[in-house]
């Protein structure tokens, strides 16, 4: 079988060596007796998967200890309804957006479900080909 490369964004190719561990782990990740998928995410085995991937994750970026590591379920887009959910509660539930492109607009969209989304500025007016000019904008 000849290896298929993917440079889409989201998946993208593993190396063999990783896609051969992990095949390993399916049934007996790390001498447990048990793949990853089937431990409780409070056992011991996790906890410690858990902490060696944000220690190399802090380490391959460079994440200082003044930040948090979020790891959590979903693709970007679940952050469209995490951050409006968790950052607009404290200022009664609205939150102003800058629309400069399809990704902002969705994220605009989904706010909008979950309290008072504001539109301050937007550039869809030219297909979003350009940064709507902010400087005059209230900071609160």
């Amino acid at each position: 079988m000849s290896r298929v490369y993917n440079f889409n964004p989201g998946p993208a190719c593993l190396p063999e060596e990783v896609l051969r561990e992990a095949a390993a782990e399916i049934l007996d990740c790390r001498g447990t007796g048990m793949s990853v998928m089937e431990m409780s995410h409070r056992a011991p085995a996790f906890e410690a998967i858990l902490q060696e991937a944000e220690a190399d994750l802090r380490d391959l970026v460079g994440i200082g200890d003044d930040y948090t590591v979020l790891f959590l379920q979903g693709g970007a887009s679940i952050q469209f309804s995490n951050i409006p959910l968790n950052f607009s509660r404290p200022r009664n539930g609205v939150a102003d957006y800058i629309v400069t492109g399809q990704w902002a607009k969705k994220a605009y969209q989904e706010a909008r479900l979950y309290g008072k989304a504001n539109a301050v500025a937007s550039s869809a007016d030219k297909t979003f080909r350009y940064i709507p000019d902010v400087s005059d904008l209230p900071v609160s």
